[in-house]
């Protein structure tokens, strides 16, 4: 990642006039911008027909940018097919659950598996690739736009069904090991050979879970196919440019741990305020800071913001309008997570399409208002502090262990209508961002000895090695936390039989889990010390072989009996959470780990977030209330621009500081 790239736009220069460019390029150059991402949804005027490629005005505007020294990156706009390719050939075309096509108007109206659409993206972005790697202002590439996020239904056509019985086959070999991994004498679902085997389109009346999850294993793996075939193209003619993908914080569709394994590093795209996101408090930066974290995780390395939200997001209905400050905030926030390169979306608001309302830097009439004029002055504030802190990360000594795989499973049986896998560890995540404990997300095939915590949550599927993986780190002095739902199924979806929850980790929690309760429509009641608490969702009811409770249950038949446990284990500790806690239950179990030592404390609604070089470190505090705040730094802190010596935080401000180690 170039040093000299701190702020970009995404720039649609297809939607205005030509004329409109200098006026653009010049308060660009004005607002301190370094890049433009160009191109990603243009198909249909790149390659007007089938095989008449027409990349001039493209190569006018990329000459235009070098003129001035604004560098750029291309997408390949494979998230768009042109409508003359699907007149040609409209069994391209995703087929939705019940056999619907979903038709051509919008975006990724596609099928990954289709080898007719594959031809025509090799040819297209190998054209593409090779043109463009002549030019010295091109300096990276990003693949398509998104992918997963407008394909949560995924695709169930004929070629994707074939695609997953050649998948399939692969991964059992014969039918016989396939019908035992899924259970299939269960409702007369034995297969006789891997062409009965279909799409798991609607059914009549319930579902396979085994096969759902092999469906989206295989999905994911599909769109990780299509997504490095376009890696490998590219590669070939720009060897010196980088490789990117712009990401969607937990989107689940595809594991992102896989699809970024050929990309020099991941991009993400951050909306913290929009319709799509009306759980999220403006007074509070828990769930922005979550989604930057596990992209951050994804590669263990710093990475871009190639979408960073600079106004009102919408499409047919917006979201809540950016108050002063608050875009600058939301910038800073991503850049103390880990982000080097700010990319805003977008330059200026289309008059067009479906994204009118998806406000950007300009409004409609690109004439410059408040938000220009805050981002231009941020702008300057922020990049020598960006320049210094490119390529460090924060260092955590806690990890939540991130899954596609649970995430798929409680997906296709989430048990609690409100049970969900990302919530459930965003409750865990946000009472440690309350304290200003810095996290790392982690997949369970990290490395987890250079933690001190981590926090495992609804392990349920949990396979042999990674049961043996967890025990060795408690044992070798680590502290674990588990928790409902641990150990219920095997790799393949099916449920352990052969001994009482949590399974093969029973020895290491110290506890048996010989019934639970479904909390529909009620919840629970915890104690905890001399506290009183409420928890919800779910409860187990958990006997102690070794173990000592925490916390117990305060109503219910089964009340005063264990809630939370913690058992020490070898060198470490393994706690065990049998319910889903509530904010006041989660701020006093996280009391009782005794992890707040060295975090600092700071007012509610201020978050404490640092990235850590060899030598110093750089503490950024951001208030994400509208009142000022005061904060009382530590000693040691130094003010890193201190022109009035105040240490008061306005509404949406921040500050930054800098310790020597």
């Amino acid at each position: 990642m170039s040093e000299k790239i701190q702020f970009g736009v995404d720039y649609y220069p297809e939607h205005w006039n030509s004329e409109r460019i200098e006026t653009d390029i010049k308060l660009m150059k004005e607002m301190g911008i370094d890049l433009v991402r160009l191109g990603e949804f243009s198909w249909s005027k790149l390659e007007t027909s089938d095989n008449n490629f027409e990349f001039g005005w493209l190569k006018q505007v990329v000459a235009k940018f070098e003129k001035v020294g604004i560098k750029v990156v291309l997408g390949t706009p494979t998230a768009a097919p042109p409508a003359w390719l699907i007149k040609e050939h409209p069994e391209i075309q995703p087929v939705d659950r019940e056999s619907r096509t979903r038709h051509f108007g919008g975006r990724h109206h596609c099928c990954h598996s289709n080898l007719t659409y594959r031809k025509y993206c090799e040819r297209y972005v190998e054209i593409f690739a090779e043109e463009f790697s002549k030019s010295t202002n091109v300096i990276g590439w990003q693949i398509d736009n998104e992918l997963g996020n407008s394909h949560n239904e995924l695709c169930y056509c004929d070629s994707c069904e074939k695609n997953f019985q050649r998948w399939l086959e692969k991964k059992y070999v014969t039918i016989n090991e396939l019908n035992q991994s899924w259970g299939t004498t269960f409702w007369s679902q034995t297969y006789n050979d891997f062409e009965q085997i279909q799409a798991p389109k609607l059914t009549a009346a319930g579902e396979n879970p085994s096969q759902l999850l092999d469906w989206k294993r295989c999905h994911s793996d599909l769109i990780k196919d299509f997504h490095d075939e376009q890696v490998e193209i590219i590669r070939k003619y720009s060897e010196d440019t980088f490789i990117t993908h712009n990401m969607m914080g937990f989107s689940n569709v595809v594991n992102y741990y896989e699809l970024a394994e050929k990309l020099d590093f991941v991009s993400h795209d951050q909306y913290p305020s929009g319709p799509f996101h009306k759980e999220q408090n403006r007074q509070s930066g828990d769930h922005q800071a979550a989604e930057l974290d596990v992209i951050r995780g994804i590669k263990q390395q710093t990475f871009w913001i190639m979408e960073q939200q600079s106004n009102i997001a919408g499409w047919d209905v917006l979201g809540r309008l950016p108050s002063p400050g608050q875009i600058s905030l939301w910038t800073v926030q991503s850049v103390a997570h880990g982000a080097d390169t700010i990319v805003y979306f977008r330059w200026r608001t289309s008059a067009m399409g479906t994204e009118q309302y998806w406000h950007g830097i300009l409004p409609h009439s690109g004439i410059p208002g408040r938000v220009y004029e805050e981002i231009k002055t941020l702008t300057k504030e922020i990049r020598p502090i960006m320049q210094q802190v490119n390529g460090i990360k924060p260092k955590s000594k806690v990890a939540i262990v991130y899954s596609y795989d649970q995430s798929y499973a409680f997906d296709i049986q989430h048990h609690h209508p409100d049970l969900n896998y990302v919530d459930h560890l965003r409750t865990y995540y946000k009472g440690l961002y309350e304290n200003n404990i810095s996290v790392d997300f982690i997949s369970d095939a990290a490395d987890f000895s250079e933690y001190e915590l981590i926090v495992a949550p609804l392990q349920f599927i949990l396979t042999n090695e990674l049961a043996e993986k967890y025990r060795n780190y408690v044992q070798k002095g680590g502290n674990l936390i588990l928790t409902m739902r641990t150990g219920v199924k095997t790799e393949s979806n099916i449920c352990y039989t052969d001994s009482p929850l949590p399974g093969l980790l029973s020895d290491v929690l110290g506890i048996q889990v010989p019934e639970y309760d479904c909390l529909l429509d009620t919840e629970v009641r915890i104690k905890i010390g001399d506290k009183n608490h409420v928890a919800n969702k779910w409860a187990d009811l958990i006997t102690l072989t070794s173990a000592e409770a925490l916390a117990s249950y305060d109503s219910q038949f089964y009340k005063g009996t264990p809630a939370i446990t913690q058992n020490d284990f070898g060198k470490g500790k393994a706690y065990y959470v049998g319910t889903e806690m509530s904010p006041s239950l989660m701020s006093d179990f996280i009391d009782r780990l005794q992890i707040k030592k060295e975090a600092q404390a700071a007012p509610i609604g201020v978050e404490i977030a640092s990235r850590e070089s060899e030598k110093l470190i750089y503490h950024f505090v951001m208030n994400h209330t509208d009142c000022i705040q005061s904060f009382d730094p530590p000693k040691h802190w130094t003010l890193y621009k201190d022109d009035k010596g105040t240490k008061t935080i306005p509404e949406h401000g921040y500050l930054i500081f800098i310790e020597n180690k």
